[in-house]
């Protein structure tokens, strides 16, 4: 994926919460759980 004028990493993950298979753009953590965009987004309105 392209931001800019630098080609950005993306990582494939499984959603910490609905299971789903995703992608972020960054490396998740070990023991940290990453969610999938509708997932953080229902998260994210609390």
């Amino acid at each position: 994926m392209r931001y800019g004028s630098f080609e950005r990493t993306m990582h494939k993950i499984k959603c910490s919460d609905c299971g789903a298979d995703a992608e972020v753009p960054f490396q998740p953590k070990e023991g940290r759980p990453v969610y999938c965009r509708d997932c953080y987004s229902k998260k994210k309105r609390f």
